[in-house]
């Protein structure tokens, strides 16, 4: 993130002042990573053949590759299966912050870094001169959940499921307002998903690859596809027309232009041979979470939410099953209390419509941390990076100067979807190919 985005995160003031500093979590990337198998392809090929299950049959498939790939990292792991927990990543964090010489932490945390921020904050609390989140996870419902969530797999306790349903009907909205900016926008854009969403459940697309092949569109890729288009609000335009094409069938070309630019834009930045995100994923969250222990619980759990939020339910649920067969436990993790007192305030950044870490998170960590304060920004995508100059104002001044904005402080996002025609935006919103979606298993992350 440092190496190939950092030029752009940051005013020249902030990176003439400050050296930023990146690193791989320990088991993870370059940093002792866990690995499983022989190849990245081996471990490719233990996942199931689908998206998320839809089925019954398909969740027996599901549940047997998180089996197989349990059983390989319990055989082949090694040590560090057990210590990869965010509490030990943040011992790691300070040990860092020693070894540059700063005797407080200036630190910048963005999706998973908010509950890496959030740890230290608690472990540490006298050792923070400057610390924001951004893309806030709820570090109660990410570790333990609460007396009524206690039972619920991780990922449910979340609410990403909620969180991408208010997203995509907030395109739907905009789409429609948009008008002729939309391509998706004749009839009712959240009539024509559901019919094509049907439509695709039971017949899938064979359209092209714009590699040379064909590529199975079925309704579990759809609604995969969704999540990663949520994500990234300046993609939207380029996704109503992936999603027209389709419905449409009018031009199998455009579709596959479409689709495999959304498949670039969501790529992440491997320059590995074997980037271990497969194996790393639960390696991590079910290292910090507590979680039901009989697949049955999150059967229940995403049928129930698949009830509540439609189409997100299901992949948001089953993305957390790997935990229920995963025998790696760190004894170190932190469970909390998340509201220790630090030495500066605390800088806590929620998009109102984030579709992975939805805007309450940012709300609880706010509340817990004692000196904190929450700035909104009234916009669509995971985190608020490249969104809006105002939050880049606020972030700056306060790695400089550890200032807070005023309470209740929001700010508007530089560009709202559909309300110019596509590249006519003085300002196009930024691609985000810094922050990876943590739906490896859906097919859309890095």
């Amino acid at each position: 993130m440092v190496r190939f985005g950092g030029r752009f995160l940051f005013s020249d003031k902030v990176r003439g002042r400050f050296d930023l500093v990146g690193f791989d979590p320990r088991g993870v990337a370059a940093s002792a990573p866990l690995r499983c198998f022989s190849s990245f392809e081996e471990a490719l090929a233990v996942l199931a053949p689908m998206v998320f299950p839809v089925t019954r049959p398909e969740e027996q498939v599901w549940v047997e590759a998180d089996r197989a790939l349990a059983a390989a990292c319990a055989e082949r792991g090694g040590a560090i299966i057990d210590h990869m927990s965010t509490a030990n990543v943040a011992r790691d964090l300070d040990l860092l912050r020693r070894a540059v010489g700063d005797s407080r932490l200036s630190y910048a945390g963005y999706s998973y870094g908010s509950y890496l921020g959030a740890t230290y904050a608690n472990l540490f609390p006298n050792n923070v001169r400057a610390l924001l989140v951004d893309g806030v996870l709820d570090p109660i419902a990410w570790s333990t959940g609460t007396d009524e969530t206690r039972s619920l797999p991780f990922a449910t306790r979340l609410h990403s499921d909620q969180g991408t349903y208010a997203t995509l009907r907030q395109f739907f909205s905009l789409c429609n307002e948009g008008g002729a900016n939309c391509a998706f926008s004749e009839g009712s854009p959240r009539r024509r998903y559901d019919e094509l969403a049907e439509r695709l459940r039971h017949d899938p697309l064979e359209i092209p690859d714009g590699e040379g092949g064909t590529f199975l569109l079925g309704y579990d890729e759809l609604v995969g596809f969704t999540i990663g288009a949520m994500f990234d609000s300046g993609f939207w335009p380029t996704f109503a027309e992936l999603l027209n094409e389709v419905d449409t069938l009018g031009d199998p070309e455009g579709a596959a232009a479409a689709l495999h630019a959304l498949r670039a834009r969501l790529k992440g930045l491997n320059h590995e041979d074997y980037p271990n995100g497969i194996e790393a994923r639960p390696g991590v969250s079910c290292s910090d979470s507590d979680n039901p222990d009989s697949v049955e619980a999150w059967a229940d759990a995403a049928d129930a939410s698949e009830r509540e939020f439609p189409y997100f339910g299901l992949p948001w649920t089953w993305f957390s099953s790997i935990c229920e067969p995963w025998l790696g436990q760190d004894t170190d993790r932190y469970t909390g209390p998340f509201t220790k007192a630090t030495h500066n305030p605390v800088l806590v950044i929620g998009n109102k419509y984030d579709p992975a870490t939805r805007y309450q998170g940012a709300v609880t960590l706010s509340r817990l941390l004692p000196k904190s304060r929450l700035l909104t920004l009234e916009g669509w995508g995971h985190t608020s990076l490249f969104l809006s100059s105002c939050i880049d104002q606020n972030v700056n001044r306060y790695l400089l100067v550890p200032w807070l904005p005023s309470s209740d402080a929001s700010c508007k996002p530089d560009v709202v979807p559909f309300a110019q025609p596509q590249g006519a935006s003085a300002k196009p919103a930024g691609a985000k190919p810094l922050v990876i979606p943590p739906v490896i298993r859906l097919g859309i992350g890095g």
